[in-house]
């Protein structure tokens, strides 16, 4: 059977003409699509829901170590553990105070209570803020004066007050994000209150 060349020879110019064509015409249809989705209100970058900013404060509350210094803990056999109870409530208000030996300090060393709540240095002593919702703690607080607090390193957050003192890593935390910082105080201010009023930072020499 005699194959028909110059039919076969059309079709094949046509397929190689169509080739272009319908490369360019994925792309635009890509492009569409592409442009449709980042005006849907459904998939653009929304901002985050309330639920959403308290999770991720929990979570940096958590890596930050935040609990660390704030939180009292109870003893057990493996070490201190947090008090659930009083999470975040700071130095119990009523608790002992770290008693380091007369050359401890100038010997250059820096003590902590048993808890963690309480720190001794050559700058004085230090006891953790209470950061629970209650209004002893940020209860009243606003999310600015909070974040002057913990990227700015002042005391409650007030201008023309002291600044925080160690062991607060606020010189650290100040390379968090705006939306880092209204996530934790999100969250924080979700926590159970506790009421609780820490002892006033003690300068170092003064009783």
């Amino acid at each position: 059977m005699a194959i028909n060349q110059p039919n076969t020879l059309i079709q094949f110019k046509i397929m190689k003409a169509l080739i272009p064509i319908l490369l360019i015409a994925c792309f635009m249809a890509a492009l569409v699509a592409c442009n449709e989705a980042k005006s849907d209100p459904q998939t653009a970058n929304a901002a985050p829901t309330k639920d959403s900013l308290v999770k991720r404060g929990a979570y940096l509350v958590a890596v930050m170590g935040c609990n660390d210094c704030h939180s009292p803990k109870k003893m057990t056999a493996m070490g201190p553990v947090v008090d659930t109870s009083l999470m975040l409530s700071g130095f119990p208000a009523n608790g002992p105070v770290p008693a380091p030996g007369l050359n401890d300090i100038k010997g250059g060393l820096v003590v902590f209570n048993g808890d963690l709540t309480a720190c001794v240095g050559p700058w004085g002593t230090s006891f953790s803020a209470n950061i629970t919702s209650d209004a002893t703690g940020i209860g009243n607080w606003k999310e600015e004066q909070f974040d002057q607090a913990i990227r700015h390193g002042k005391y409650k957050g007030l201008d023309g007050t002291r600044p925080l003192m160690p062991p607060m890593p606020w010189q650290d935390f100040s390379n968090l994000s705006s939306g880092d910082v209204q996530a934790i105080f999100d969250y924080l201010k979700s926590t159970k209150p506790v009421n609780n009023v820490p002892p006033a930072f003690k300068p170092a020499g003064k009783v």
